[in-house]
């Protein structure tokens, strides 16, 4: 199937142009036209080329400068093929020529040349890019925009009853909109199910494969009994090494406060009980998915009661090179000592910033509570 070649008119622009009548016929024209399809740019482009350098040259440098065959080499290298793009190139380098002799090289300059092979190396790449892709213009963005929201909106919490709350918290390596931590989770009448998802690598590098399985997990979840047997099965099934991939799943009944963790390779859930104003680590622990064909995992279970809060979270947020695990463990308790009685959902926020600061790692955080 062919892909939808990308307007030649960015959105915005288009909304503000069609409030002129008589421009809406040109807008139309743009959008849905012959210059929209990729033979006629490349002869529109070529003739604006031939146009350039005949003015360039027997007109004038100042009102016609040779500089613009760098936008139009540009433009052919965002919505071209790579194969109209190259016929563009011979048209571009024969006015060059054209320019050159008929004024002298040094009219051209050495600078302008350097910069126009420099774009024409890009164009050229992007051309290349978008072939892979199968798609013109700078719809590859779009999708991959396209992409990154569905996992976000994916990510956030599902609608809570008044007396309940929950805050997520993510944060991408390097500031990255992509990353290997992400959340699923669904709400079913009183039963709330949520799943913290950690893939190997951070990232954009880890970010293509969390796309993938939040797809996936988030089909799951929901639909079988045993969640992490099942996405363990999944992986297991992928054939390759793609590295490692942890879990934890909670599912709570949202009218009486219980709930039961199942964790698979991943940091332990801890929960604050609201009696003795402490911290207490689940015991649920299990296999990193994908590695055994059979998942065993040991749940833990309990209920939460008006005050308690369980607080979930990715390895990037206790992990630090040369430090023990157990020591962030410890560390992340006792900011949360500090941070979250001041109230859970801005707690949350203040406490994946500070457990962040002084590395860089993806990071994630969800806050269930019951006020």
């Amino acid at each position: 199937m062919s892909s939808r070649p990308a307007p030649l008119i960015p959105p915005r622009l288009r909304a503000l142009l069609v409030r002129v009548p008589f421009l809406v016929p040109v807008v139309r024209f743009l959008r849905r036209g012959p210059l929209a399809r990729d033979r006629n740019l490349t002869i529109t482009l070529s003739v604006l080329t031939l146009v350039v350098g005949g003015l360039a040259a027997r007109v004038s440098t100042e009102w016609f400068s040779p500089s613009l065959l760098i936008l139009i080499t540009l433009v052919g290298g965002l919505q071209l093929r790579l194969r109209s793009l190259a016929k563009l190139l011979v048209v571009v380098a024969v006015a060059l020529g054209y320019i050159a002799i008929t004024l002298g090289v040094g009219r051209v300059g050495l600078g302008l040349m350097v910069t126009i092979g420099f774009t024409t190396v890009l164009a050229v790449l992007m051309a290349r890019t978008r072939g892979k892709l199968g798609v013109q213009g700078l719809r590859g963005d779009a999708m991959l925009l396209e992409l990154r929201d569905r996992l976000r909106s994916q990510g956030e919490l599902p609608a809570l009853p008044k007396d309940w709350g929950g805050k997520v918290v993510l944060k991408q390596a390097g500031g990255s909109s992509f990353g290997g931590d992400f959340l699923v989770s669904m709400r079913d009448g009183d039963n709330l199910e949520i799943a913290l998802v950690d893939v190997s690598g951070k990232g954009v590098d880890a970010g293509t494969r969390a796309l993938l399985l939040s797809g996936t997990f988030g089909g799951l979840l929901g639909s079988v009994d045993d969640f992490l047997p099942a996405c363990n099965t999944y992986l297991h099934r992928q054939r390759g090494d793609e590295g490692f991939v942890t879990a934890v799943h909670v599912r709570i009944n949202l009218a009486t406060g219980s709930y039961t963790i199942t964790s698979a390779g991943h940091p332990p859930v801890v929960k604050l009980d609201a009696g003795s104003g402490g911290w207490q680590v689940a015991t649920a622990k299990g296999v990193v998915l994908g590695v055994v064909p059979d998942l065993h995992c040991e749940p833990d279970s309990g209920v939460l009661r008006k005050g308690d809060a369980l607080l979930l979270y990715t390895d990037g947020l206790i992990e630090q090179p040369g430090r023990d695990i157990d020591a962030g463990l410890d560390r992340l308790l006792g900011e949360a000592e500090r941070l979250l009685p001041n109230g859970f959902r801005d707690g949350a926020r203040a406490l994946v910033n500070s457990m962040s600061s002084g590395h860089n790692d993806d990071c994630a955080l969800v806050l269930i509570w019951r006020p």
